[in-house]
This record gives structure tokens, sequence and C-alpha cells, in this order.
């Protein structure tokens, strides 16, 4: 017997009639059915039978509607969905998204990539394709551009993993990878406050995991962005044997500039210096406290500076 879908004969309507809140999350869902993810994990993850068994594909599809609502934790998830009674079967059940350990968690990341692949595929085929990042007012066309960075979560000592930050507070200083072309957080490395921001073994591990999200064809192109804590001689050297033969990569990363470095672009003269540029293109200019229009200036130092006795990053 075929199971009757549950947005079987669904209308959504704006009439200001019968309303519910969170009404989009139905698209959500929908959307997670259409591309195939919520069958992909229900294939993947384990089976079972009873009255009391739980879909876990279904689940961690559910779990992820209520965390785009607002949920932080499964109690605040399990009641979102407790005011969709009446339209999804069977909630988010803690007992059920605990039991997803690590092997089960490594089979949710190869279903996350193979789904990713499809949902990319259909950007490209939009009437205006897949979504390249502009720079300086031009489109990067071919290139997928990763960016990584730390944040810093606050929350009670109670937390398992929590402590002091560099900023005073208390909580986790989790490392993540976003793709900026699609705004998606590809790899999240769980941390404590206390972690060091230029953790050599951590950068690793988040931008392999990130990697192996990334459906990148071959011959691919892949820039890598990275703020002050990758500035150490282990991450970059790791980030220039990334490149293969199928596949070109690129990377930027700040650094903190010391005595130095002032001294370095003290002796530029001030004819190769330029006007700054915004992504879209446009001057970057900021008022002055005087009112007047002030714009940054950019100069290459390359050849000015010798960083071979750079810094060591740690682990």
């Amino acid at each position: 017997m075929k199971a009757t879908r549950w947005d079987s004969r669904l209308v959504v309507r704006a009439d200001e009639k019968n309303l519910v809140g969170h009404a989009g999350v139905v698209l959500l869902r929908r959307v997670a059915d259409r591309v195939g993810l919520t069958r992909a994990l229900t294939a993947a993850l384990p089976q079972g039978s009873g009255p009391g068994w739980r879909d876990r594909g279904m689940a961690l599809v559910q779990l992820a509607c209520a965390i785009v609502l607002g949920a932080t934790n499964i109690l605040e998830a399990e009641q979102l969905q407790h005011h969709w009674r009446q339209l999804f079967p069977r909630p988010v059940s803690d007992s059920t998204l605990e039991a997803i350990d690590g092997p089960v968690a490594a089979r949710v990341d190869r279903v996350r990539a193979a789904i990713r692949r499809v949902v990319w595929t259909l950007l490209a085929l939009r009437p205006t394709g897949f979504p390249w990042i502009a720079v300086c007012g031009r489109e990067l066309i071919g290139w997928h551009v990763l960016d990584l960075d730390a944040t810093i979560i606050t929350c009670t000592s109670k937390k398992e993993g929590a402590a002091g930050t560099f900023k005073g507070t208390y909580g986790h200083m989790p490392l993540g990878a976003w793709v900026a072309n699609t705004r998606e957080c590809v790899a999240m490395l769980l941390r404590p406050g206390n972690a060091p921001p230029n953790d050599v073994a951590d950068h690793k591990t988040v931008l392999t995991t990130a990697l192996r999200q990334l459906p990148l064809p071959l011959w691919s192109k892949l820039l890598i962005r990275i703020d002050g804590a990758a500035f150490s001689h282990e991450v970059l050297e790791h980030l220039q044997s990334l490149t293969t033969s199928r596949r070109r990569v690129r990377w930027v990363t700040g650094w903190a500039i010391n005595d130095t470095d002032e001294a370095a672009i003290a002796r530029l003269p001030e004819s190769v210096w330029t006007a700054a540029l915004r992504q879209d293109g446009e001057v970057h200019e900021v008022k002055g406290p005087d009112g007047e229009w002030i714009s940054y200036q950019v100069a290459e130092l390359t050849g000015l500076r010798d960083l071979t006795a750079g810094r060591r990053g740690c682990g």
C-alpha cells in the first residue's frame, strides 16, 4: 500500500482566513522533498518498525526546518513541530536525534554532498544561471568561493565544552566554512571558547570536510578566503597544496600589520596608490568627521616585505 504524501491536496492561500504561523516552512519542507533530500536520508539511516518508530530522515529534515524558524535546541524544535502537528507526521524526537552517532553522521554528510550536486545542477539550469560572485563589479564566472571563519557563540557554563573566549565572554568558538555563491554552510567544527584562532589542524579539518561537500566539476576553480587566523606557514602551505591537475585553488588571507609592515608601506611612493573599490565596483568612500568624503587607497606591497620567517600556527 502506498502512503499518502503529507502535502497531498495541500493549498496555500493568502486570504486572511484560517491563518497559521510559519506558513513558509511548508515551502521549505517541499523543497527538501522535491530535491530528494528527505528520501535519501531515510534510505541512508537505520530503519525500524513499530508504533513508536520515527523516520530518522524525516526527523532530520523537520529539525532543519525548525532551526530555520529559530529553534536553538531540541525542546524548542519539538514545540515548533507541535504547532504543525496537523500537517507534518511524527514530529522531531530528542531520543531519535540523539541516536545519530558518528558513523550515522558520516552517512548524513554523504547524502548532503549528493543532494547538493542535484541542487547546484538545478541552480545552473535557471535563466540567470549559477550564482557567481561579483568582485569590483566583475563576475567571477566559473569560480566557487569558500569562506572560512570562526564565530563566538555565548552560552551558560553548564554547556559541554564551554569556556572563556578572547573577547571576555563565555561559550564556544566553532570554525565553519560557507560557500559564498550559494550562502551554504558546508562544514562546522565545534570547538570550546578558548580554542586557538590559528589552529592548523582545525583549519585543515574544516577545509577537508568542506571540499568533500562541494560538487565541483573537473577543471574547477576555487577561491578560499580566510581572515588573519590562517596567516601561518602551515596553513598557507596546505592551501597551496590543494591545487591539482584537475582543480585550481587560489586563496587570500588577512594578517595583523606590525611595525615591519608599516615600515614597508612607508617606502611606497604616492604614485602607486589607487582608489579601493567595493565589491560592486564603486569607489570605497566613507564620510569623515568634518563631513568630507574620504576614499580608501590600496597599493601592491609584494617585494617590499619578506615573509619567509613568518609566524607558525598552533597545533
